[in-house]
């Protein structure tokens, strides 16, 4: 029971930190549906401290009802773990120029003031350490730039540095790389770690089930008594 609510935890673990990333940048991420796989592992954990509880009581009193009860949750499991793969690997395939439009408009929208599209840029550009949307230089398209001429300090390699004031004539004080190539790898590495902690816990899950039949026949033929002539 001890080792179900500890893969329960781990699993809530997973889903909540599929959701916190991108949570970080909900502003430059259109499709919700990606985060339903993430739903659906915190669903699954929040079932599996159920499960350690029915299926510890079951084992050990090798009850046929509560034996079936638990392999039909267990298969249960199983099926909701194989949905959440198949909702990750169809997203992950769909990301590729996904943030490219979201995030030239939220750069088209930035202008340094507290609002939740300059914090989003921000947050994006220090977080990933990247600096407009496939290098710097697209800032110089911006309206914030035509107004202050020079880039927002999120661009900086290091923003506290004295030495990057965002002027354009500084470019070794940036960071060179775009934020879109960075995004796309960031999100698809959250992805591709949720998808093997599910398909670890999906094969636990799949030997669950066997050893579950096993105790069933084992239980099931144990209670019939040979018959002598």
């Amino acid at each position: 029971m001890t080792s179900r609510k500890v893969a329960g935890a781990a699993l809530a673990y997973v889903g909540h930190y599929v959701i916190k990333s991108f949570g970080s940048f909900e502003n430059l991420i259109e499709n919700k549906s990606n985060l339903i796989p993430a739903a659906i592992i915190i669903g699954i954990s929040a079932v599996m401290f159920v499960v350690g509880i029915v299926g510890c009581c079951s084992t050990l009193r090798e009850s046929k009802c509560g034996l079936s009860c638990f392999f039909l949750i267990i298969m249960l499991i199983f099926a909701a773990e194989v949905t959440a793969l198949v909702f990750s690997f169809i997203y992950r395939s769909k990301i590729n120029g996904q943030f490219e439009s979201p995030i030239r408009e939220s750069l088209s929208k930035y202008n340094g003031e507290k609002n939740s599209e300059t914090e989003a840029v921000d947050s994006m550009q220090t977080l990933l350490k990247c600096c407009g949307v496939k290098n710097y230089s697209d800032w110089t398209n911006t309206t914030y730039f035509s107004r202050n001429k020079t880039l927002p300090l999120s661009c900086c390699k290091n923003s506290s540095s004295p030495q990057c004031n965002g002027k354009p004539d500084q470019p070794d004080q940036f960071n060179t790389e775009g934020c879109e190539p960075k995004l796309e790898k960031f999100i698809q590495d959250v992805l591709t770690y949720a998808m093997l902690v599910v398909v670890a816990f999906a094969i636990i899950k799949f030997f669950g089930m066997v050893s579950v039949c096993a105790i069933f026949c084992k239980s099931r033929r144990s209670g019939y008594e040979p018959l002598y002539a």
